[in-house]
């Protein structure tokens, strides 16, 4: 979520060493699964507990986050068919849409939260066939993969049941990423190409921090009930496609 701030490099530096890449992508995240860290914690409480759900399976929340949309910006070094680029990606938001398992598959028990992700990340690339993107309408074929850091920010997480709502507290977490990537480039001119491109991305998964928690009776008949509640976590992966420009300098 990349997380990764993840550019796409391909072909030859046209016209110079040096380029700035800019582009816009949509991702695509696998399906997540939220669990306890440790699902035996008691101070503070583990927010699912180790028993077995309505479904059969550990206590969890499954969904997913829909369509991303990312924004990214890098600035690469070419030499040959090798290239290096440091890399910065932006996904502004992240919609986790879910449902929790503590209740009979058919009860309500709806679960949401918010995200976004900022990462930076050194990749390497070459091209596969060809070294020449001076011609306009030229294509290469290029291949890479990246190493850096993903930094995700969760919102409050809402857990909705027939007559309560469980609030859990947000947070930030860095975490080591990574994406593998694929593509074509097209040169438009001598200076600027066009590429699209594959990307599998690694952002080192979600993590909600120990925080107050809250369970509110939305009738009003009880006081809230404060919680102490411990880690919860959640892998952040999935693939991704990449349109940008590249402008040699």
């Amino acid at each position: 979520m990349a997380v990764t701030g993840i550019w796409l490099v391909s072909g030859s530096a046209i016209a110079g060493d040096l380029y700035l890449r800019g582009g816009l992508g949509l991702d695509w995240p696998d399906n997540a699964v939220f669990t306890d860290s440790d699902c035996f914690s008691t101070v503070p409480a583990a927010l699912y507990g180790c028993g077995t759900g309505g479904d059969g399976a550990p206590y969890r929340s499954a969904g997913d986050f829909g369509t991303v949309p990312a924004l990214e910006i890098g600035l690469g070094y070419a030499r040959g068919a090798m290239r290096i680029e440091v890399q910065v990606e932006y996904r502004p938001r992240f919609e986790f849409k879910g449902r929790a398992n503590f209740l009979a598959p058919d009860r309500r028990q709806s679960v949401s939260a918010n995200l976004s992700s900022v990462t930076g990340m050194l990749a390497g690339f070459v091209d596969l066939a060809g070294l020449d993107l001076t011609k306009s309408g030229s294509l290469v074929p290029f291949a890479g993969a990246g190493i850096g850091v993903a930094h995700t920010r969760i919102g409050k997480t809402t857990m909705t049941f027939p007559a309560t709502t469980t609030l859990v507290p947000g947070g930030s977490r860095t975490r080591l990423a990574w994406m593998a990537t694929a593509g074509i480039a097209m040169a438009l001119d001598e200076r600027v190409s066009l590429d699209l491109a594959w990307r599998y991305t690694d952002l080192g998964g979600i993590r909600t921090p120990r925080g107050q928690g809250s369970v509110v009776w939305r009738n009003g008949s009880r006081q809230p009930l404060l919680l102490d509640l411990a880690p919860t976590k959640a892998g952040l992966r999935g693939h991704g496609v990449r349109l940008s420009l590249r402008y040699a300098l």
